[in-house]
């Protein structure tokens, strides 16, 4: 195809990874298909292997710099059931507490800094102004302020108890490394105290300026998949319980823990990525179509809120319920990813006001002895989706096999349709604006994709196709590797 036939988004942005979107014309400048290509390789498998199993947590951790806390506590938990040892009930509770400063500082991070310039700025707005600097035009400097200390807030709880907010350590086979003074559970009742007032704060914003304003686009950019999340005695959770799925009515389909999600997901790929793309063993991969008959499926925060029975905590019980009356059950709106993830913030606020109150936080009963390695499957759900790591560990402690499926990875599928569709629904081929490309990302930073954590082969091994021609253009030779898939 000429070059004319062809639009490039490269680089995308307000993501953290490094991507570009292909997008093909036809002969009628339409757009026949487009690509979210990922050309960021890392392996973090293979390099695993040969490791202390004890260094795990904080050799995965550094797979990402947004969202360390994921691959830190499934690293830990992978270890908890490696060695066969359950953390005493205060090490739990200290767990919940930094998993929720993660997510609440990581959905704000998210919500302001990279996903509101598209509706609060405005797609259409120059490039120059679509970011957090624009956003804090729109809502004002005092907001602005507001953001930044909350997010803060969310950091400080995760050094206090890991001893920095990027990169922790702070888990450990069995508990975690350490407990509160009470002089450190004093300044968390103080940190807590109006988390919930600014996670209230940041609902009425979005309903007021994004819902309210976007709610004919939210409303019509759908995909009909299956859904998958963690619950815990059917609420929503992230840090334990069973992983679930959901038909695109929303109907139950299946559940697993720990080794068991070898039955329900197989993983796929393609040529033109690095990602993997899984899906759900029992239909099968059907390419990127949409439909019960599809295997492709979502996570994440829209993932998580379809499969759940209710929320764990009152307020955000309320608005769980709200977003259901205005957009139906399940919910297939692809920008209500945003939605949903800001019912996650007040539900990780309320759980960490409740928490500061807990005497257990003080308790020096934080660590059960491991056992003997084995084999052991962490699974908890990060920011962005359900996260899996699964290690074989040698008698000696060492890891003798790793595989990591993350969030980006389970929603490979589902981004690369709604980079599609939203190319074929906004690009105008005979007359390109800067606002169509803008609403073509929109489209993929809804699910907030970390393209660093994703882009790791299965098996260790590169996919990789190289084509060799001759001086007249002539292709003699084709290698290939690493493209049969997982399957």
């Amino acid at each position: 195809m000429s070059e004319e036939k062809k639009i490039s988004i490269d680089p995308i942005t307000r993501l953290e990874g490094h991507g570009k979107i292909e997008i093909f014309l036809d002969e009628q400048e339409n757009v026949k298909n487009a690509y979210l290509q990922v050309p960021e390789y890392k392996g973090f498998e293979k390099f695993c292997e040969g490791r202390r199993a004890e260094d795990m947590p904080n050799i995965t951790n550094r797979i990402c710099g947004v969202c360390p806390e994921a691959h830190h506590l499934a690293s830990t938990k992978a270890l908890d059931d490696a060695y066969d040892v359950e953390p005493p009930e205060p090490a739990k509770k200290l767990r919940e507490l930094f998993y929720n400063a993660y997510i609440y500082a990581d959905h704000i991070l998210h919500f302001y800094y990279l996903a509101s310039p598209d509706f609060l700025v405005g797609v259409d707005a120059p490039k120059e102004a679509r970011n957090i600097l624009g956003v804090i035009g729109e809502v004002g400097e005092e907001i602005g302020k507001k953001v930044i200390k909350q997010r803060g807030k969310g950091q400080k709880i995760v050094r206090m108890l890991a001893g920095k907010s990027v990169h922790p350590a702070f888990g450990l086979p069995g508990g975690v490394t350490k407990s509160l003074s009470s002089e450190e559970r004093e300044e968390l009742n103080e940190l807590t105290s109006d988390m919930v007032d600014f996670a209230q704060f940041t609902l009425d914003l979005f309903k007021d300026e994004v819902l309210t304003k976007y709610e004919d686009i939210i409303k019509s950019d759908k995909l009909k998949t299956y859904s998958m999340g963690l619950t815990e005695d059917g609420k929503l959770s992230h840090t334990g319980g069973e992983v679930n799925v959901v038909d695109p009515k929303g109907e139950h389909f299946a559940s697993f823990s720990h080794a068991d999600y070898t039955d329900v997901i197989r993983e796929h790929k393609e040529s033109w990525s690095y990602m993997k793309f899984p899906y759900l063993k029992e239909i099968g991969w059907k390419g990127f179509e949409e439909g019960e008959d599809s295997g492709v499926y979502r996570v994440g925060t829209l993932g998580r809120i379809n499969v759940a029975e209710g929320m764990k905590t009152e307020l955000a019980q309320e608005e769980y319920e709200e977003m259901f009356d205005v957009l139906g059950r399940p919910v297939h709106s692809t920008l209500a990813y945003h939605w949903a993830r800001l019912i996650e913030v007040l539900q990780a606020a309320e759980m960490m006001e409740k928490l500061a109150q807990d005497e257990d936080l003080e308790s020096d009963n934080i660590r059960n002895e491991p056992g003997e390695p084995g084999s052991g499957v962490g699974i908890v759900e990060a920011a962005r989706g359900t996260l899996i790591h699964d290690y074989d560990l040698t008698k000696d402690g060492l890891i003798e096999n790793a595989n990591l499926i993350v969030a980006t990875n389970h929603n490979a599928s589902v981004i690369s349709m709604s980079v599609r569709d939203a190319a074929k629904k906004y690009i105008d081929g005979g007359n390109i604006q800067e606002g169509m490309l803008n609403s073509v990302e929109r489209a993929f930073r809804a699910y907030d994709p970390c393209l660093a954590c994703a882009t790791h082969s299965a098996m260790g091994e590169t996919p990789l196709k190289v084509n060799i021609y001759d001086s007249t253009g002539y292709k003699y030779k084709e290698v290939t590797q690493g493209l049969g898939g997982r399957e």
